[in-house]
This record gives structure tokens, C-alpha cells and sequence, in this order.
């Protein structure tokens, strides 16, 4: 029987160009980026080059790219940097029951800092009604 992946979002394939670029930091050039000592920073250097490559790739800086374990920490990491920035324009957060779960906890997580938090319902098709909202 021949089976079938259905969960991308969670996992994937790698490409094979990505493989080939990591499989020497993976072997030898390996270093905690955050170390004085040099494979330390050979591995600063590569994560820079490769924040540079991505800012040039979108038209950013690589100032403004940050690389994050997954989806989970870049929608908690996202979410909370933008609520807690701009908490003096307000406080209330508009968002819908059938969010991934990294997003309702983030927002259990900030309605306990003094966040409000509205729900808005969705149809059996998960469609937003404007009505509600």
C-alpha cells in the first residue's frame, strides 16, 4: 500500500539544495553563534550572511529577519512583540476561535497581562461572519 503525507504544515521534506548548503555546518562548522571562540563565530557570520540573503530576497534589512524554531514560536513571537508594542493604542485583540492553537494560547497569555480578547464566530465553513464581527 502506498502512503500518503497530509501534514506539510507541520513537517516537510527538505529541499535538496537546502540539505547541501547545511551538511557542512551540520559536519564540521558547527559553533554556538553567541560564543567568543572561532567556531563561534564562523557560525555568527553564516546566520548573518544568511539574514542578509533573505533580507535581499524580500527587500528588508537583516536587521529585521529573525529566524525562529518554527511555526509555533514565530506566531507567539509575532503576536506578542506586536500587542505588547503597541499596547498604547489599545488593548483589544480580534481573532477567532479556530486559530492554531499557538495563537488562542498567546492570547490566553496576553488577556492575562490586561489584554481583551474577542472571538469572533465562524460558519460550518469557517468563514468569518462580517455581521458578527
Amino acid at each position: 500500500m502506498r502512503r500518503v503525507y497530509f501534514d506539510y504544515s507541520a513537517g516537510s521534506p527538505v529541499d535538496p539544495r537546502v540539505i547541501e548548503v547545511m551538511v557542512p555546518y551540520m559536519e564540521k562548522s558547527f559553533g554556538n553563534p553567541s560564543s567568543l571562540h572561532s567556531y563561534g563565530s564562523r557560525a555568527k557570520n553564516a546566520i548573518n550572511e544568511a539574514k542578509q540573503k533573505v533580507a535581499d530576497l524580500i527587500g528588508s534589512n537583516a536587521d529585521e529577519i529573525v529566524f525562529t524554531s518554527g511555526g509555533t514560536e514565530s506566531n507567539n513571537f509575532a503576536l506578542k512583540g506586536v500587542a505588547r508594542r503597541r499596547k498604547d493604542r489599545g488593548k483589544h485583540i480580534i481573532t477567532t476561535a479556530i486559530e492554531h492553537i499557538s495563537i488562542l494560547n498567546t492570547c490566553k497569555q496576553l488577556q492575562k497581562e490586561g489584554f481583551e480578547i474577542s472571538y469572533v464566530p465562524v460558519d460550518k465553513y469557517g468563514t468569518v461572519d462580517i455581521g458578527k464581527l
